[in-house]
């Protein structure tokens, strides 16, 4: 109990942070969302061309420096990976279009439901569901492989990325684009932004907190601990929001911030982005905090969900307030085809080699 309790507050604080970066400017039910906020860092890089969101995230970089920081004081930065790096890339874009489909990743869906958007209750039941999907697979053996030991060099490739990308924050070379209207143009100011992400992403190195390992838990093994951290971020975000944007807050399905009306989109949106976590062994904020432990495996999947929302957004895939595309329709589909056969496809190899293993003994 006082792990649960712990491990509440925690989450509190990141629900809480959420609330304070809308409050000083995020987008509305967007204090914090890794895919957008990839998804915005994408369109400044040039990646991408919609104008209305092109913006590198101080956040980002601040759940890496954070990262960092917690991991390098716990003894835990070291380099590791090789683990499948190929399909969690391939994984990783197709996360990103259901999250993009939905309008949000599975954080986002959080704080969406604790400042009163109902859309996200089908987004939520998508991903539970896709999560129950992927534990399927678990249970019938499904592994991308052990991590082994890497060079030291690849553990500090997504650090100095991320430097990098602060630079260019700062600097604002005229190859950067920078939205000027739109959701990529609403930000809270950047070190204040910088200085929460830093925090947020400490807490959540040591906390472990992932929304989709806290429900695969849950479900799988009826461990409850990391669904306590995943309900202090509702609470204290819904706490939050009636404090500091309760003029914003609303119960509603119609006229929601930055998201979209069709309920059967947002379910297989997030169907998608369920299957996609469980297989790659975290959602996207896990994975971004991994990759600055120098797992170079999250290091991967994080290059995919920027390539992804890249591709998204080329390519017509990614949805908007005014609902979702033919393209964005097309993309959920084959994608839950792709990963689904995936799965099975690691499956039978894993099976096949357990065999082989057992024929030798």
């Amino acid at each position: 109990m006082k792990e649960n309790k712990k491990i509440f507050i925690y989450g509190g604080i990141i629900g809480l942070i959420g609330a304070i970066l809308m409050k000083l400017g995020n987008p509305g039910n967007m204090g914090i969302c890794v895919a957008c906020f990839y998804r915005d860092i994408a369109g400044a890089l040039g990646l991408h061309r919609a104008e209305v969101v092109q913006y590198i995230r101080p956040e980002i970089i601040g759940f890496i420096f954070g990262g960092v920081l917690a991991a390098v004081l716990g003894g835990e930065f070291k380099s590791r990976g090789g683990s499948s790096p190929i399909i969690r890339f391939v994984l990783a874009i197709f996360l990103m279009f259901g999250a993009l489909v939905f309008l949000g990743c599975p954080l986002r869906m959080i704080l969406r439901l604790a400042n009163g958007d109902l859309n996200a209750i089908f987004g939520l039941l998508g991903y539970l569901l896709g999560i129950y999907i992927g534990i399927h697979f678990l249970k019938k053996g499904y592994s991308l492989g052990r991590s082994t030991n890497q060079t030291k060099i690849s553990a500090y490739i997504i650090p100095i990325l991320s430097v990098f990308l602060l630079l260019l924050l700062l600097i604002k070379p005229s190859f950067i684009f920078f939205s000027t209207e739109g959701p990529g143009s609403m930000r809270a100011p950047v070190f204040i932004a910088l200085a929460l992400g830093l925090i947020s992403g400490f807490i959540l190195q040591r906390s472990r907190i992932c929304t989709a390992g806290g429900f695969r838990d849950a479900i799988l093994i009826k461990d409850y601990h990391f669904l306590w951290g995943i309900l202090g971020i509702f609470i204290f975000n819904l706490i939050g929001n009636l404090v500091l944007n309760f003029d914003t807050f609303q119960i509603s399905f119609a006229n929601q911030p930055v998201a979209h009306t069709n309920h059967l989109w947002n379910f297989l949106g997030m169907v998608l982005t369920g299957i996609c976590s469980i297989l790659l062994g975290g959602c996207p904020l896990r994975q971004t905090i991994l990759a600055s432990e120098g797992d170079s495996d999250a290091g991967i999947t994080v290059l995919g969900l920027i390539v992804g929302a890249a591709f998204a957004h080329n390519f017509q895939i990614a949805s908007s307030p005014e609902g979702v595309t033919p393209n964005g329709k097309l993309a959920v589909i084959i994608g839950l085809i792709v990963v689904i056969l995936i799965g099975n496809s690691v499956v039978k190899d894993v099976l096949k080699e357990r065999r082989k293993k057992e024929e030798v003994m």
